[in-house]
């Protein structure tokens, strides 16, 4: 069972978090951290006192946005430690969430906090915390929650992406996307309607969507070839026109690019 510290600098906030984690059978223990230094203290205690101590945390359910140190900074902190707990990121701001899985969390979960949602991420950490089998857990796998994969077709390619935004899973058909750009190990999914961040490199997209027609164009972006209005030739740089996008083709792509847009005019 969990061990858990939940750091938060608003009370009502950190109470209701903290109820809501009580409630779940999986949590063991569950003590609040009014702000980012006291947390602190509370952390270095149960390194102190070792993973199987009486002071032991597995798991912090920290906010971002505190007075002092931010919930970044003690992220950034806690991956100094020789074994550090499990984070998982509970605030009201989205523009974080890159970040937030560039420090490992294992989940990033929005404010108001639903208890589905809360109870979601309790699971994916108690998967990391206590793998079945007796299996090692692992910090690459806080990396590749289930968020991050995709529902097959028969031919072994994707037909829907599920993207969290909000608490709330949608389902994003392949067919929407016009272009995808990297964060890092994640990925932004460009449609006629918006974005959405998804936890899969675009290494692993580009091998995945592949015969569906998408296409490497830099190295930080795929377009699917099908979406591409305008190619635009100028002064030896090449670009491409997707919709209202003009995105940059590296010259290392380029000579491919016409060619397979050679070969589609022509049938």
């Amino acid at each position: 069972m969990l061990r858990v510290l939940a750091v938060d600098d608003e009370k009502p906030a950190l109470e209701e978090l903290l109820f809501l984690l009580r409630s779940d059978p999986r949590v063991h223990s569950a003590e609040g951290a009014a702000d980012a230094t006291e947390a602190l203290v509370r952390l270095s205690r149960a390194l102190d006192t070792g993973p199987e101590g009486p002071d032991a945390i597995d798991v912090v359910f920290l906010d971002i946005h505190m007075p002092g140190l931010t919930g970044l900074d003690v992220a950034k902190l806690l991956a100094g430690f020789a074994r550090p707990p499990l984070i998982v990121f509970v605030t009201a701001h989205e523009n974080f969430a890159v970040n937030a899985f560039d420090l490992k969390a294992v989940d990033y979960v929005l404010k108001p906090v639903r208890r589905e949602r809360l109870a979601e991420a309790v699971r994916r950490v108690s998967d990391l915390a206590e793998p079945p089998h007796g299996e090692p857990s692992s910090a690459e796998g806080a990396q590749t929650p289930p968020s991050a994969t995709d529902t097959s077709a028969p031919g072994g390619t994707a037909e829907h992406i599920p993207v969290e935004l909000g608490g709330v899973t949608r389902f994003v058909a392949v067919n929407d996307v016009t272009y995808v750009e990297a964060h890092g190990d994640y990925a932004r999914l460009h449609t006629a309607d918006g974005s959405h961040l998804v936890r899969i490199p675009l290494t692993v997209l580009e091998e995945r969507w592949a015969p569906r027609g998408f296409v490497r164009i830099h190295r930080s972006r795929l377009v699917a070839l099908g979406r591409i209005d305008e190619l635009c030739l100028d002064s030896g740089a090449t670009t491409v026109r997707v919709g209202t996008a003009v995105l940059a083709v590296s010259r290392r792509h380029a000579r491919q690019l016409r060619d397979l847009l050679m070969r589609r005019a022509r049938g």
